[in-house]
């Protein structure tokens, strides 16, 4: 099942749901008025309406609905527009190393045994066509490619070993960063805040078994595809190297408080050890560069800059659709 939010020019926008190649889409409460309008309200209640979304999404990918009609992807806005919380993790144990250098930090000492995580703002939220507004190209403007899931409501003290049936949706997100803030924000010992403006997440959401033997506990066995400025700058496996899985990550979160419907948890940036992969953000690049060369090559977004990330599978499909962002100045 594939879902999505027309961006109808209302907050929270309307619910979609998608064919499987995301080219035709219907509104669910339009038709059968007890389905729920935005994807938070369908969030809210899945299990009272799961079913129902799942009969609609066979009936539309045999053509047997009329009214059905065809998707734009640049009036699609992210699934949850505003959510009650999106908190990212940093699985990746590469990416870690790599950016912590980049900034004269020493990881972790529970690098390998505590997941990384924060706590994002969750009330704006980018669409996947939006451009990224940046008042100071000083800043450090940098894309970070991840996969994210959203949540059921998950009880508080849940086990990594139970925890999947808690996962309802799958996509891709831009956590946009702005890499020159972050130092001197954590010095004051209070972690991100202004360093992290609104990210970004893929034009559709997809239910884990959509993806087949691609989902396997708690982890995406694909090639995550980053594009700059039309060009090739990374496509590194989430799976093989996701040190920490969502299983983990959110058995973690759960510990001391349970998690809200609609709850969003991002994997961190994908990142793998074999360079000919590219990387998914440009501050691991420049601190590859750095190693290599003594120096840092690669500039950070500058005006114009456009992004893409997209997911495929082996035949060619597009699984999430694609996020494509430009930076712009902002007004």
């Amino acid at each position: 099942m594939k879902l999505a939010t027309l961006n109808d020019g209302s907050r929270d926008g309307s619910l979609l749901l998608l064919s499987g190649d995301l080219r035709m889409a219907i509104s669910p409460h339009d038709q059968d008025n007890t389905l729920p309008q935005t994807a938070q309200g369908l969030m809210d209640q899945w299990s009272d309406h799961e079913d129902k979304l799942r009969e609609l999404s066979g009936q539309l990918n045999r053509g047997e609905i009329d009214g059905a009609f065809q998707v734009d992807h640049d009036r699609l806005h992210s699934l949850l527009p505003r959510a009650y919380g999106w908190i990212d993790g940093s699985a990746y144990i590469n990416h870690i190393v790599l950016v912590r250098k980049a900034r004269g930090a020493e990881p972790p000492a529970t690098l390998e045994t505590d997941p990384l995580v924060y706590q994002g703002g969750s009330d704006t939220f980018l669409a996947p066509r939006a451009d990224i507004p940046l008042a100071n190209l000083e800043w450090g403007c940098d894309f970070e490619s991840e996969i994210a899931v959203v949540l059921d409501d998950t009880p508080q003290g849940v086990s990594a070993d139970d925890v999947g049936r808690y996962i309802k949706l799958v996509m891709l997100c831009n956590d946009v960063s702005l890499r020159n803030l972050i130092p001197p924000e954590l010095a004051k010992g209070f972690g991100f805040v202004t360093s992290k403006p609104s990210s970004a997440f893929s034009p559709c959401a997809v239910t884990p078994d959509e993806l087949g033997d691609h989902w396997q506990d708690g982890r995406l066995h694909l090639p995550l595809l980053t594009q700059l400025n039309g060009e090739r700058f990374g496509d590194p496996d989430a799976g093989p190297e996701m040190h920490f899985s969502f299983h983990d990550i959110i058995a973690h979160l759960c510990k001391s408080r349970s998690l809200s419907a609609g709850t969003i948890i991002g994997s961190g940036t994908i990142s793998n050890k074999d360079r000919s992969r590219g990387s998914s953000c440009l501050a691991e690049k420049r601190m590859i560069e750095k190693i290599d060369t003594g120096v840092f090559s690669t500039p950070f977004l500058q005006y114009g800059d456009q992004v893409k990330i997209e997911m495929l599978l082996p035949n060619g499909e597009s699984i999430f659709g694609s996020i494509e962002q430009t930076v712009v100045p902002h007004q």
